[in-house]
């Protein structure tokens, strides 16, 4: 969480010329407005200085954005809930349930890679289904190699050993629903059936 938090603060630099410079106002008049020192604005905006809440509220006010659009927090359906993504093994997790037990649901997204990562499955207590919403996902099951499109699904037992990455040099975003073992999705996928053309 620690890496999240560095690189949303190191985020915040860049995203504050932006919008300084969409306004166009200049460090003097913003430093007028939040009563923050020129030196101090320029500092931010470069990333030498790690930014505060104590100077991001009147930034954010004086810019007329939120603090979340500040910072580039994610959207949340409920307003009051305020779920934060998670980057691991180069994959950036949302969860979209907060709850405990039960199945929880995610979305991933797995950026863009110019290099076609070597799989290695992974074995856990659990059942997972995942479903496919951009991009080609590449899911290695067991002894099954398969390649899924945009609203195709896979729905497995995690004991099996399991990966997932993307196909192309192409982002992926997919839903997860996961939940511990026993418990099922009720949508199955199905192998597809050989064409077969007029004999």
């Amino acid at each position: 969480m620690d890496d999240d938090l560095d690189h949303a603060l190191d985020a915040v630099g860049p995203r504050l010329r932006a919008l300084r410079r969409q306004r166009e106002t200049t460090l003097a008049d913003l430093s007028a407005t939040t009563g923050i020192s020129v030196s101090t604005l320029s500092r931010l905006e470069s990333g030498t200085r790690r930014p505060t809440l104590e100077l991001l509220l009147p930034l954010a006010r004086a810019h007329g954005v939120t603090l979340d659009e500040l910072v580039d927090a994610p959207p949340t359906g409920d307003p009051r809930i305020h779920l934060r993504p998670v980057t691991r093994h180069g994959m950036t997790m949302l969860p979209l349930t907060r709850r405990a037990g039960g199945i929880q649901a995610y979305k991933l997204v797995i950026p863009a890679s110019s290099h076609r990562k070597e799989p290695d499955p992974q074995t856990h207590e659990g059942y997972e289904w995942l479903y496919v919403l951009n991009g080609r996902l590449r899911v290695v099951l067991g002894a099954h190699d398969l390649v899924l499109a945009p609203g195709e699904a896979a729905e497995f037992d995690t004991r099996v050993p399991h990966w997932f990455g993307a196909a192309e040099a192409e982002p992926v975003e997919f839903l997860s629903l996961f939940g511990k073992q026993g418990e099922r999705a009720h949508l199955r996928a199905r192998p597809q059936t050989a064409k077969t053309g007029p004999s």
